[in-house]
């Protein structure tokens, strides 16, 4: 979704609320050590002043102790300052991390489908970690500038009216106008460079992953040269935007001395014609000269924040993305007596893919589901872990639609095997105990057997201790499907869905699993959707899914 730069930093500002305090503790130590920066500079000049033989505020010893002062004060209070400004960044970060999480867990699975997890891991890292930048260097800054440039404001027109009004000019153009332009002047610069670099990011992982057959088709110096054009356009396009942060320091820092010119001009002219003393030409030029910290700050900001806002527009569109499938919370909970899917219609946009579809499963028996592949079994197991929603007819348990089952019900009574088993960089142990962390190991080693690889763990050097790699590449494909029976075996769900369970498996572990399946027969209902006729030896009813039907 595209938001303008107001609303995206109104989205973000809103977030600091329950770190409001601390916001303005930074604000206030902030105001007052640019305060005392800038002062340190005109107590000198009213030093010179009394040097000349003018009168000043305080005794020439008062004036030396006093900057003295503000100097100490000026150290303290900006490490203050600093200190909350970067906790409420990080702070922020964690927060939002938190929630990015739980809104990709409420986008799952069907949000998610087919999106780039290399794009998404870009936006959980490197995006959230640029609105550092926001948090800790932007809106306490902002407010800083804003309440300091008011009181300078009236300082420098206690002297005369006309020199408050050229500070408030060249306060106004620094903070306000400057940011503005080049803000605009950078157009989608920002929002161009994060989606290039997520897709980098994207491109990466995905070349580590196929990098055996990139290898084995001789494939590398083809993705070699991809990677390294995309690598060119990112650094073209992070050239691009610094060299427009370059111009801009440029165009501020000439802005910053012309006006400090117009007030020392101004001043002189106000001088000669008896309307200001030597004082109302000397402390108005130094204050303006020592006062622009807060308002170049935020000069500086204007092509940053492009890309800062580019970020927070990503972070942002998954925070407010609307799930297809909400989690269901506050009904009685359900217990497990049989399910079934009556007329049931479902397609993916426009392509239907199951056209009223009835299967009941009766507690305690094996429904086989066959049919082609992209016929629509897969999808129906979907449906009745309520990963997508029915468009028409009905999917339920014990009588119940599952549109009103609690998610965390739901899911205790299902149990799923794919063909695909996903295996975390952990030890087998960890990666089983996922379907019941409190498993003693006799029940761990009870799961396993019933999936036919205790034997296979046990001989292992760390049996269950073992890390399986990343993605559990460490492991057979047979390897990592058993160990996904083992996980549901072990979740002990009364309603299994199974689909393709035994497709990397050999004919000896096939027959294992089937005996250990036939086992549970009359003890859990179990849905087998499988192309192998043998597995559906076991299937107390075997039902046909050919076009979108079922027979």
């Amino acid at each position: 979704m595209k938001r303008s730069g107001f609303a995206v930093m109104a989205r973000l500002v809103g977030l600091v609320r329950p770190l409001a305090g601390y916001m303005a503790l930074a604000v206030t130590m902030g105001l007052a050590g640019h305060l005392c920066a800038t002062f340190l500079t005109v107590f000198g000049g009213f030093g010179i002043l009394q040097v000349l033989g003018f009168a000043g505020p305080l005794p020439l010893a008062g004036l030396f102790g006093a900057a003295a002062l503000m100097a100490v004060l000026r150290a303290v209070l900006r490490y203050g300052e600093q200190a909350c400004n970067h906790f409420i960044a990080f702070k922020l970060l964690a927060l939002l991390r938190d929630r990015v999480f739980r809104a990709l867990r409420r986008l799952a699975p069907a949000k998610l489908e087919g999106r780039d997890k290399g794009d998404l891991i870009t936006v959980i890292t490197s995006d959230i970690e640029l609105l550092e930048v926001f948090y800790a260097h932007t809106i306490s800054p902002a407010l800083i500038a804003l309440l300091f440039s008011g009181i300078m404001v009236l300082f420098i027109g206690g002297y005369h009216p006309l020199l408050g009004l050229l500070a408030l000019a060249a306060y106004g153009v620094v903070g306000i106008v400057v940011p503005l332009v080049t803000s605009r002047a950078a157009g989608q610069d920002g929002l161009r460079f994060r989606k290039d670099s997520g897709a980098l990011a994207a491109f990466v992982l995905d070349s580590l992953r196929g990098l055996p057959e990139t290898l084995q088709y001789g494939a590398g110096q083809t993705r070699l040269r991809e990677m390294q054009e995309r690598t060119n356009k990112l650094s073209e396009e992070e050239a691009r935007l610094k060299r427009n942060a370059g111009r801009n320091t440029a165009a501020t820092q000439l802005i910053l001395w012309t006006f400090d010119l117009a007030m020392l001009s101004a001043a002189s002219v106000l001088y000669l014609r008896g309307a200001v003393g030597l004082d109302g030409v000397l402390i108005p030029t130094i204050a303006l000269m020592s006062s622009f910290g807060p308002t170049v700050a935020l000069a500086s900001l204007g092509a940053t924040l492009q890309n800062t806002f580019a970020a927070g527009n990503r972070v942002l569109d998954i925070l407010e993305e609307v799930p297809r499938v909400r989690d269901i919370h506050g009904h009685p909970d359900v217990t497990f007596g049989g399910a079934g899917a009556e007329g049931v219609t479902f397609g993916y946009g426009d392509e239907t893919i199951l056209q009223d579809v009835s299967v009941p499963m009766p507690q305690g028996q094996t429904i086989g589901i066959v049919g082609r592949s992209g016929s629509g079994k897969s999808t129906l197991l979907k449906l009745f872990l309520r990963f997508w929603q029915v468009q028409q007819g009905c999917v339920q348990i014990s009588g119940c639609n599952v549109e009103t089952i609690n998610t965390h019900n739901l899911r205790r009574m299902q149990g799923l095997v794919t063909q695909e088993t996903h295996l975390f960089r952990d030890s087998i142990r960890n990666n089983l105990l996922i379907a019941k962390p409190d498993a003693t190991d006799e029940e761990l080693q009870a799961a396993c057997r019933k999936a036919s690889i205790h034997d296979f763990i046990a001989a292992l050097p760390q049996g269950y201790d073992t890390p399986v790699g990343e993605l559990g590449d460490t492991l057979s494909g047979g390897e990592r499907q058993r160990l996904g029976l083992a996980r549901a075996f072990l979740h002990d769900a009364p309603f299994l869905l199974l689909d393709e369970p035994t497709s990397n498996l050999d004919s000896l572990n096939e027959a294992v699993i089937l005996r250990a399946l036939e086992g549970e027969h009359g003890k859990r209902t179990v849905v087998l959707v499988s192309h192998r006729a043998s597995t559906m030896g076991i299937a107390d009813t075997v039902y046909s899914v050919e076009n979108g039907r079922v027979s």
